[in-house]
């Protein structure tokens, strides 16, 4: 960063850390904890613009990295959503945190490394109330190297729980790097594995 951009009071974007990702496991426990919100095993990584033969290498390459050691269908799957961004949905075992949490940081290293890395979005893992069956997703935005707490209405309706979302920041406050501009805790309408999608 030279002198022009401190004057004019440009920063230089913060790097990604993927490792970020491997807190989430001590994160869920903190959750659990404090809210009741158990692990369903469901993570998604969400991108951009990858289409065409590009994509189709990309997909086989995810398939063959996940769905090794997976039995049927494995996995994995890819949809698009109503804005046009690509979604992966990983599914694990609902108690296995550790193996989700790995395959979301080996599905956003692949991209990175295959140049794919402007693209990339964000990574959310989804956390379920049993008692209530309300949704919450921790989602990693990727360009900032932090966290936001993303939690739907259970009603159905297109709003949020932001008093949940704000409690949950505070809880986790601790163990991930949150992101502390709200403007920036997008709604993820739609996103896989988050509500009735």
């Amino acid at each position: 960063m030279g002198i022009l951009d401190s004057i004019l009071g440009r920063s230089k974007p913060v790097r990604p850390d993927l490792d970020r990702l491997f807190a989430l496991p001590s994160a869920a426990l903190t959750l659990r904890a404090g809210t009741g919100f158990v692990p369903t095993g469901e993570g998604s990584v969400c991108f951009a613009g990858v289409e065409g033969g590009a994509f189709t290498r990309l997909k086989e390459e995810v398939r063959e990295l996940l769905d090794v050691s997976s039995e049927g269908s494995g996995p994995v799957a890819f949809s698009h959503d109503a804005y046009g961004y690509t979604w992966l949905r990983v599914r694990r075992a609902a108690d296995d945190v550790v193996t989700l949490v790995n395959d979301l940081h080996a599905v956003n290293t692949l991209l990175q490394e295959s140049g794919f890395g402007p693209h990339l979005l964000c990574s959310l893992t989804v956390f379920r109330a049993p008692d209530v069956d309300h949704d919450l997703a921790l989602v990693y935005l990727y360009k900032r190297g932090t966290f936001y707490p993303f939690a739907p209405r259970a009603d159905g309706t297109v709003r949020r729980d932001n008093a949940l979302e704000l409690q949950v920041r505070a809880l986790l406050a601790g163990d991930l790097a949150i992101e502390p501009d709200l403007e920036r805790w997008f709604p993820l309408w739609g996103a896989p594995g988050v509500g009735s999608s």
